[in-house]
């Protein structure tokens, strides 16, 4: 028997699988020490309920896609829009060198991954997946590839499932690891923190700053910006689509948020409203993910599993010796080069909040970091999304597909 969803209902059980994750969250404190994303844990439960129902109850639910394009669009949109390229100056030279850094780990990752899905004789994509798509990009930019690899000409059936595991496995290792790394090299060294700011206010993302109110009038402009992003990105990929040089069309909305963010600051016509960008964003991902997540087929899964652990296992094991030997040496090899180590575990294997929560445990353990605080952020936040679109595109130029 087969039940279809209408886009209502489609939505409304979005909007349930990111409640039933929260209230999972709330009751479950392993997965708030982690910070696994409420549309994860709620999204996984209900793809192992769909599978059972299909399993077992022979009853298939069939979901409308309708508004699952336009809710990634508007994600990565959004990350474009946040994109300020005269915060640079915030972090100076030391920003510069880490995102150099993080740039490098994308490139190893993707070559390592497909290397390794190679060698155990499975599909690259497995390996691309597993690499710098979701180990640096997370669940977001993992559902938004994994779209595109279901598609000629990679025609790869289990890209959804493949992606949402690997960014899970990451997400959760990206939090184990980064306090020992910063703890060892913090014991190593025998560092300490600048005596200078001890006594100083946190700065940065150490502590919240003042907030504008939303309104309805600029919940409007910051609207206006993310649809004229989207129309333009759309427009755009279907004029390169079939030519030799192709990018998803989410990578396109992403490039115009950019433009659109330092155009309007440099001319001062506009500012853009960074904390309700954010919102419309994390609002469209949570919901994109619900239903990327819930409409799984776990059991596509099982045939791929050992090569999927062997690959994520090698991704640890490069993380943290890029991390100890990478990081750390060409960050200075001082305290704050500590910290910024165990934020790049951070988000090189999970997601910029798991980078924060490494660092903040770090901190007020040892003592405090201005400069990891404002460089990390910066870098994770929006930075190594675009860096990161360029790099996969690169990938899939390789003679390994």
């Amino acid at each position: 028997m087969i039940i279809s969803f209408n886009v209502y209902a489609t939505l409304l059980s979005m909007i349930f699988v990111l409640l039933l994750g929260r209230f999972i969250i709330g009751k479950v404190k392993v997965l708030r020490d982690f910070n696994i994303p409420e549309p994860v844990v709620g999204g996984i439960i209900a793809a192992i309920v769909i599978f059972l129902l299909y399993q077992y109850g022979k009853v298939e639910l069939k979901f409308d896609g309708s508004l699952k394009d336009p809710l990634m669009l508007a994600f990565f949109t959004s990350i474009g829009l946040s994109a300020d390229f005269a915060s640079l100056k915030k972090g100076g030279k030391l920003l510069i060198i880490f995102l150099f850094i993080v740039t490098g780990l994308l490139f190893l990752q993707n070559i390592i991954g497909m290397s390794v899905a190679t060698l155990l004789g499975v599909n690259p994509v497995i390996g691309l997946l597993g690499g710098s798509i979701t180990m640096s990009g997370g669940h977001g930019t993992g559902a938004a590839w994994a779209d595109l690899f279901k598609n000629a000409p990679y025609h790869f059936g289990a890209s959804m499932e493949v992606a949402m595991a690997s960014a899970t496995f990451g997400l959760v290792m990206g939090g184990i690891v980064g306090g020992p790394v910063a703890r060892f090299l913090v014991r190593k060294y025998k560092l300490e923190p600048d005596k200078r700011i001890q006594n100083d206010s946190p700065v940065g993302f150490e502590k919240p700053e003042k907030e504008r109110l939303i309104t309805s009038g600029s919940f409007v402009e910051s609207l206006a910006l993310i649809t004229i992003a989207l129309f333009g990105g759309t427009e755009i990929a279907k004029l390169f689509q079939g030519g030799g040089f192709t990018l998803p069309t989410f990578v396109w909305c992403l490039f115009i948020g950019v433009l659109l963010r330092n155009i309007l600051q440099a001319t001062k016509i506009h500012q853009v409203f960074d904390r309700e960008v954010s919102v419309i964003g994390n609002v469209s991902l949570s919901l994109f993910l619900a239903f990327a997540l819930m409409s799984i087929n776990l059991w596509q899964l099982v045939a791929l599993a050992l090569p999927m652990v062997v690959i994520l296992v090698c991704q640890v094991a490069i993380m943290v010796t890029y991390a100890v030997f990478v990081t750390f040496r060409f960050c200075g090899r001082d305290y704050d080069a500590a910290v910024l180590a165990a934020g790049h575990c951070g988000f090189g294997l999970g997601a910029t909040p798991t980078a924060m929560v490494n660092m903040q445990t770090v901190t007020q353990h040892y003592g405090p970091s201005h400069a990891a605080f404002i460089v990390v952020p910066l870098v994770g936040a929006f930075f190594i999304d675009i860096i990161n679109a360029l790099v996969i595109s690169g990938a899939l130029k390789l003679p390994f597909f």
